[in-house]
């Protein structure tokens, strides 16, 4: 029995980039691997000043503070796991990091701690992270603090013998000054790479929204004119076929193998109007049935075949036997325009292999032409006007179309030995046991 699948939605396809949705996980997982670094350096200038130097501080309550920072770490990190983040969680993190620093400032000296620079690093992390509108709270919610700070605090006070013989205050706004230029340049260089692949990831999309968008247009124009060809290719058959009958026009072999060509021909067009008709009213995302590789791919080289005797056709398709792919009407125009391409530029010969590989079918087209200028290589898949003039050189876009809508891709290159070749990669349905 046949497997009904999604054509649109069986298997997504990876962008390159990242998605906005990821790089804003990426981000928050940015924003807690600087908090452990917070959490441990807190730690550490506490117990030393404390301990080593000998200043006095709320030691205990300090700790406290840091241990409760480490616990919202925590939290933030199992919602990670999911890869899901809230809206405004962002701020969310920087505030409690912002909460979290006025606290320790609070109980050691206030806006006369050396280490009240480390603001400008919450600052700089939200301009690039937030919206406008929530950095500039950001920015509010620091000169608050700083001003609450320069009013009420606790004392801190250094060593006197220590405070006699260096400068404590001055050591400490060094040390803080590095810690801010290094954390600067070691997060703002991955965020702004995290940025920029979240930008390609969403410059990517457009360029396949405008696509469809050209597939759209040739689909309406191909539907109308399907409605249009239908009526005259009837009368063409039936006028065919009245001659076919006619003993007096069929004496003639070679008229009547013309009459059986131009029958062949006539009745190829009337599939491809079909099909076009057909797909054009499959609702978007119907299931479609697998159909099996080996058959379409005999059916189609026989076709092809049929109306280009002149043009040799080397197809080997043996080991795909088995596989299924799926029974989408425009995959057999896909390789049918490759075909055609490929036998226009190379008369005397051309070849097609499928193979499976990695649950894919691989269909190379090789021919033995001019190959691919560069610009048409960089611009493979796209939809743009073809050296042979208006209207032509559309396969490939339409080819590449039609692998990536049912999660595969095209690919092209020259061939060393001179001619190109095309690889048409479609994603399997399913296997049938080989007898």
């Amino acid at each position: 029995m046949d497997v009904p699948l999604l054509a649109l939605s069986r298997s997504p396809v990876r962008l390159p980039g990242r998605s906005p949705r990821d790089a804003v996980v990426e981000n928050m997982r940015l924003l807690v691997q600087l908090r452990w670094i917070a959490v441990a350096g807190q730690v550490l200038a506490i117990l030393v000043a404390h301990h080593l130097l000998g200043v006095v501080l709320p030691i205990e309550a300090m700790l406290s503070i840091a241990g409760l920072l480490a616990l919202g770490n925590l939290l933030f990190t199992v919602t990670l796991r999911e890869a899901w983040v809230v809206p405004g969680e962002l701020l969310l993190a920087l505030l409690l990091d912002m909460a979290a620093l006025t606290a320790q400032l609070y109980l050691s000296g206030g806006t006369r701690n050396p280490f009240i620079s480390l603001y400008l690093l919450q600052i700089v992390l939200g301009a690039i992270l937030l919206p406008a509108s929530r950095a500039w709270l950001l920015v509010a919610a620091s000169i608050a603090a700083f001003f609450f700070l320069a009013t009420y605090h606790l004392p801190l006070n250094f060593p006197p013998q220590l405070a006699d013989e260096i400068d404590l205050a001055l050591i400490g706004q060094e040390i803080a000054f590095v810690m801010v230029a290094v954390l600067l340049v070691l997060f703002m260089t991955r965020i702004s790479r995290n940025l920029r692949a979240r930008d390609d990831y969403v410059a990517e999309l457009r360029q396949r929204a405008a696509e469809e968008d050209s597939i759209v247009r040739m689909g309406l124009f191909a539907s109308g004119a399907a409605h249009e060809l239908g009526t005259p290719l009837s009368s063409l058959s039936v006028l065919v076929g009245d001659w076919q009958r006619d003993p007096e026009l069929t004496r003639d072999e070679r008229f009547r193998e013309e009459l059986t060509d131009a029958s062949r021909a006539v009745e190829r067009c009337r599939e491809i109007v079909s099909d076009i008709l057909d797909t054009s009213g499959l609702p978007r995302g119907e299931a479609m049935a697998s159909l099996a590789a080996e058959s379409v791919l005999a059916d189609l080289v026989a076709d092809w075949q049929a109306l280009h005797e002149h043009v040799p056709l080397d197809a080997q398709f043996e080991t795909v036997r088995g596989a299924r792919i799926p029974g989408e009407p425009a995959l057999r125009q896909a390789l049918w325009s490759l075909l055609e391409n490929a036998g226009e530029v190379s008369p005397g010969g051309i070849a097609m292999h499928a193979s499976v590989e990695s649950e894919q079918l691989l269909v190379d087209i090789v021919d033995d032409g001019p190959g691919f200028a560069p610009q048409q290589l960089a611009a493979l898949g796209q939809a743009s006007r073809s050296v042979k003039g208006a209207g032509h050189g559309l396969g490939l876009f339409l080819a590449a179309s039609v692998a990536r809508r049912l999660g595969g891709s095209l690919s092209a290159a020259n061939r060393a030995e001179g001619g190109a070749s095309v690889r048409l990669a479609l994603p399997l349905v399913g296997s049938e046991p080989k007898p």
